[in-house]
């Protein structure tokens, strides 16, 4: 399997295979590449319906070319536990800050949250996400007040009366209520228009027929996110034979 950056032919490709509708994986194939470089490349790159193979080339020799300018004025990148490949991390976070982008998320705040949730501790303190993230204080605050209006962090002190920004494991599960709460909002405002504008017209029954489908949707969401909440506080169980299998903390 080939290493190293992805050459601009490569990336032509990639940009055929979406174009063909062709999944990651099969695109990965076709280049003997892992299915995580296509997916990191895609979503990096304005994701799989605005991937253009010359802009994304370029985009990645001009990364490249501010990451030598800037190597000898930053600092050294943190040493990683577990034996973990700093540069593949750094990739790796730069993946998860586009996905929260393109779902929605202004850039900083997805940085952050990005920085937060591959972070061991799940918690970082206002300092140690500047030497990070390289960017000011004041960034960090900005980033660090719409989290926590969003429900994505919270603050706690540590022993040393620090202000730490924590993420829980249940923020998916609140991320996914609010968004069911939200929806089922809509729903109550479109059924006030079936009567405004009348049972059984055309605009009525577009309101009515939306109600019922975004309704099916808030429902299930809640209910999908109730029964799946013991997953997101599983956590690595060692057997006697020293493997690790999924066990969960909650009753």
């Amino acid at each position: 399997m080939p290493g190293g950056r992805l050459t601009q032919q490569e990336r032509q490709q990639i940009a055929l295979g979406l174009a063909d509708g062709l999944a990651y994986a099969e695109i990965a194939r076709r280049l003997d590449r892992p299915t995580s470089t296509i997916t990191r490349e895609v979503m990096r790159n304005g994701g799989p319906t605005a991937y253009r193979a010359d802009l994304a080339h370029r985009a990645t020799e001009h990364r490249a070319h501010r990451r030598r300018q800037a190597a000898p004025r930053g600092p050294e990148a943190p040493p990683q536990a577990y034996g973990r490949d700093p540069e593949a991390v750094r990739e790796y976070e730069e993946t998860f800050t586009t996905a929260m982008m393109q779902s929605g998320a202004p850039k900083m705040m997805s940085r952050v949250l990005a920085c937060l949730y591959t972070s061991d501790t799940g918690s970082l303190t206002a300092s140690e996400l500047v030497q990070r993230l390289q960017v000011s204080p004041a960034s960090i605050s900005k980033a660090i007040s719409f989290l926590e209006s969003q429900g994505f962090v919270r603050r706690e002190r540590d022993e040393r009366r620090r202000e730490r920004y924590v993420v829980d494991d249940d923020i998916w599960y609140q991320s996914m209520m609010a968004s069911a709460r939200s929806i089922a909002q809509i729903v109550e405002i479109a059924r006030q228009g079936v009567g405004i504008l009348g049972p059984g017209t055309p605009a009525a029954t577009r309101l009515e027929n939306t109600a019922r489908f975004l309704d099916f949707v808030s429902e299930s969401t809640a209910r999908a996110a109730d029964q799946a909440l013991e997953v997101l506080h599983t956590k690595p169980e060692t057997t006697s034979g020293g493997t690790a299998t999924p066990s969960s903390d909650r009753g």
